[in-house]
């Protein structure tokens, strides 16, 4: 499943396609709502297709196809910065990240953020609670982010603002139910890590693994991490 900016769509290939071939289903039209759709989030557990969109989040069912409304649509909520997200389906709880500092400028003082919302909040409605600050060190955000369920944990990719003497680039790991300015339980990072420009991180639970995408150095990085399952 992959997001067309220009063609303000959701296009769905079978798993072992490969060459030139059609996607099985398209998500297109005026009553999708999307608009140049840059990320895309499947929450598998409960068969629904999540759409971050600035102020918004567009919800639709799995099996969605054509020219369909979303089944909801949380928004329009002014400063939400909804750019990256995951679902926690065994607490019932939406994680989006953005802000300010996600994907530019802003510091953890004022930028870049996690704001946690039950799973099926629609509407304009305020988030459970929010996790930012300085504390937090969050900068600029890089999805995708993860959410590690069974254990309550987010798990991001953190771009450093230069201008703000920030920490180098890092995936870090924060509480989802720590509310407020809180730091994150786990860090990796430093001058001496491979990481530089961090775009996006994904888990592999069976084999107790963090993988994360690196844009500068172009490649994959694979993590052994118990701790966070």
């Amino acid at each position: 499943m992959i997001t067309n900016f220009y063609a303000q769509s959701i296009q769905i290939y079978r798993g072992d396609s490969n060459g030139e071939v059609a996607p099985v289903r398209i998500i297109q039209g005026p009553k999708t709502q999307l608009l140049n759709p840059d990320k895309v989030m499947i929450d598998h557990v409960n068969d629904e297709i999540y759409v971050p969109q600035g102020s918004r989040v567009l919800v639709f069912e799995g099996k969605a196809q054509g020219d369909v409304a979303p089944k909801r649509v949380l928004g329009p909520i002014r400063g939400l910065g909804a750019s990256i997200l995951d679902i926690d389906a065994v607490h019932n709880l939406l994680v989006i990240g953005g802000g300010a500092g996600a994907g530019g400028a802003g510091g953890g003082g004022g930028g870049a953020r996690f704001q946690v919302f039950d799973r099926t909040a629609s509407g304009n409605v305020k988030p459970k609670w929010v996790i930012q600050g300085p504390k937090t060190q969050l900068q600029r955000l890089q999805g995708p982010l993860a959410v590690q369920p069974t254990r309550g944990l987010i798990i991001a990719g953190v771009r450093t603002v230069e201008e703000l003497g920030g920490p180098d680039n890092f995936v870090g790991v924060w509480d989802i139910f720590a509310g407020g300015d809180t730091p994150p339980l786990y860090r990796i990072g430093g001058p001496h890590i491979t990481l530089e420009q961090v775009r996006g991180v994904t888990l592999n639970a069976k084999h107790k693994e963090l993988i994360v995408s690196d844009k500068r150095i172009n490649g994959v990085l694979t993590y052994y991490f118990p701790e966070i399952f």
